[in-house]
């Protein structure tokens, strides 16, 4: 089992933290870090763009994780700062990133998710009801 303190992975996704305006959008104000079954860490930033084109760090870091054909994730954490010098803060992933880490791979349901510096959930418990319908048959 991969071991990787909350504190690590928080400073992996605040080192990516670089937002930067293009017209009145801002990119990269959100980073996300996740650790894979096999140690592996990859990183990601959001982009915000209009007509909800764009997509959550949480996306990026897995798109990452799954270029290079790793689908696991053991830990992930997304980070958020306001303006340059303000302190991180811990972001839980939305419902559309709780979804899309449940898709990856089955096993992901038990990823942990860190909510904080001393405080983690699995997705399952933060996504319940997750297994798909039964029929009425």
């Amino acid at each position: 089992m991969i071991v990787q303190s909350n504190d690590s992975l928080i400073d992996a996704a605040a080192a990516v933290l670089h937002p930067h305006h293009v017209g009145d959008r801002l990119f990269g104000d959100v980073a996300s870090a996740l650790i894979t079954d096999t140690g592996s860490v990859y990183v990601g930033v959001c982009i915000d763009t209009a007509s909800g084109t764009g997509f959550c760090a949480e996306h990026a870091a897995i798109a990452a994780m799954v270029t290079a054909r790793e689908y696991k994730i053991a830990k992930i954490v997304a980070v958020w700062q306001g303006a340059d010098g303000d302190p991180v803060h811990v972001v839980p992933p939305c419902g559309r990133c709780r979804e899309f880490i449940r898709q990856i791979d089955p096993a992901n349901v038990d990823t942990e998710v860190v909510l904080g510096r001393h405080r983690t959930s699995t997705l399952r418990e933060l996504l319940p009801e997750n297994d798909w319908p039964v029929s009425l048959d």
